[in-house]
C-alpha cells in the first residue's frame, strides 16, 4: 500500500464522514419507523417487524464500528495478529454483556417466584414431616 498525498487523505476522510453520516441517518429513520413516529403504527402482533428493525440497527452499527476501526484506526493495513489482538477482546466484551443480561433476567424471574411464594399464607404451606426434625406439639422426647 502506497502513501497517499495530503489531498487524497482529506478526500478519504470526508468520504468516510459522509458515509458514516448517511448510515447514521438510515439508523435514525429505521428507529423512528420501528417506534411508529413516521405514520405507521406497528400493532401488537407485529413483533416480527420490531425484530427486523432491531437486526437492521445492529447490522448498521456493526458496519459503522467496522468502518471506523479499519479506516480511521488504520487496522486494515495491519498484520492479522494485531487485528485479532484488538478484535477478540471486543468480541469477549460483547459476549460478557449478553451473559450479564441473561443472568439478570434469570434473577428477575426468580425474584418474582420468591415474591409469589412469600405472598402465600402460612396455612397454605404444608410441612413435609418425613425426614425432617419437625415434631408435633403433643410429642415428648425423653
Amino acid at each position: 500500500m502506497g502513501h497517499k498525498s495530503y489531498e487524497e487523505s482529506i478526500k478519504d476522510v470526508y468520504k468516510g464522514l459522509v458515509l458514516l453520516a448517511v448510515v447514521t441517518l438510515i439508523e435514525v429513520g429505521i428507529s423512528l419507523f420501528g417506534k411508529g413516529h413516521l405514520g405507521y403504527q406497528p400493532g401488537e402482533n407485529m413483533t416480527w417487524l420490531l425484530a427486523i428493525v432491531a437486526i437492521g440497527l445492529i447490522v448498521l452499527s456493526l458496519y459503522k464500528a467496522y468502518f471506523i476501526i479499519y479506516e480511521f484506526m488504520h487496522m486494515g493495513s495491519e498484520v492479522q495478529g494485531l487485528r485479532m489482538t484488538v478484535l477478540l477482546p471486543c468480541l469477549l466484551l460483547v459476549w460478557a454483556i449478553i451473559a450479564f443480561f441473561q443472568e439478570g433476567n434469570s434473577w428477575f424471574e426468580r425474584r418474582d417466584l420468591i415474591k409469589q411464594k412469600n405472598e402465600r399464607s402460612v396455612d397454605d404451606k404444608k410441612v413435609n414431616v418425613q425426614g425432617s426434625l419437625y415434631q408435633p406439639e403433643e410429642t415428648f422426647i425423653l
